[in-house]
C-alpha cells in the first residue's frame, strides 16, 4: 500500500523530491513472493514497486526516525520534511497498531505512541511547517491515535479503523490473484 500511495502521489504531480518513504522493502524480493521484484496491492493490478523511491529501508524504519522526518529534524538519516506555512501536507502511514500505538517493522526499534505523534504534529505547526496536514492511517485501533488527542490545528486525521477495531485486508484469498497465481496476502 505504501509504494501504491507512493505511485498515486507521483502520478498527481508531486515531484519526488517532495515524496519521503520508509518502507522495510521486505516484499518484493522476499522468497515467498511469486513475482519477484514485483508488487501488487490489487488483483491484476500494475507493479507498484518499480519506480517506488524509498528513502529509509530496513533497519532505518524506526519510530524515532519517523518522529524526526515529521518534525523536520535533519538529525534523521535521511531526507526530512522541510515543509513551510505555504505547504499542504500529506502523511499516509500503514502498519500493525493497537491502542494507542503504531507498529514499526520487526527489530527497528520501539512502538510509536499517539502522545508521541501529535506531540510531533504540533512541533510541526509550532515551527509553520504546514498551510493544512492531512494524515492517512491504515493499522487496527488507528481511531485510538488522534482521538481526544489531536491538538495541532488544521491537521485532519482519516483513520482505517475505529479506536477499538481491526482494520482488515481486502484482497484475501481466492481473490488474491495477479496473473493467476495467489500472492498470499492476508
Amino acid at each position: 500500500d505504501a509504494c501504491h500511495a507512493y505511485q498515486i502521489a507521483k502520478g498527481a504531480g508531486i515531484p519526488e523530491s517532495n515524496i519521503i518513504l520508509l518502507a522495510y522493502d521486505d516484499i518484493a524480493n522476499n522468497s515467498e513472493n511469486p513475482f519477484p521484484g514485483k508488487m501488487f496491492n490489487k488483483p491484476d493490478g500494475p507493479d507498484v514497486y518499480e519506480g517506488c523511491t524509498i528513502s529509509y529501508k530496513g533497519s532505518d524504519v524506526t519510530a524515532a526516525n519517523f518522529l524526526k522526518v515529521l518534525k523536520g529534524d535533519s538529525s534523521a538519516p535521511g531526507p526530512v520534511l522541510k515543509s513551510t506555512a505555504e505547504d499542504k501536507v500529506f502523511v499516509y502511514y500503514t502498519d500493525h497498531g493497537g491502542p494507542g500505538i503504531l507498529g514499526v517493522p520487526s527489530g527497528a526499534g520501539d512502538f510509536i505512541h499517539a502522545s508521541d505523534l501529535n506531540d510531533a504534529l504540533v512541533a510541526l505547526n509550532e515551527k509553520n511547517g504546514y498551510k493544512e496536514l492531512l494524515f492517512y492511517l491504515e493499522a487496527c485501533e488507528s481511531g485510538s491515535i488522534f482521538a481526544n488527542l489531536l491538538k495541532a490545528p488544521k491537521v485532519k486525521a482519516v483513520t482505517a479503523a475505529n479506536p477499538t477495531e481491526s482494520s482488515w485486508g481486502w484482497y484475501c484469498p481466492p481473490q488474491d490473484t495477479v496473473q493467476g497465481k495467489s500472492i498470499g496476502s492476508c
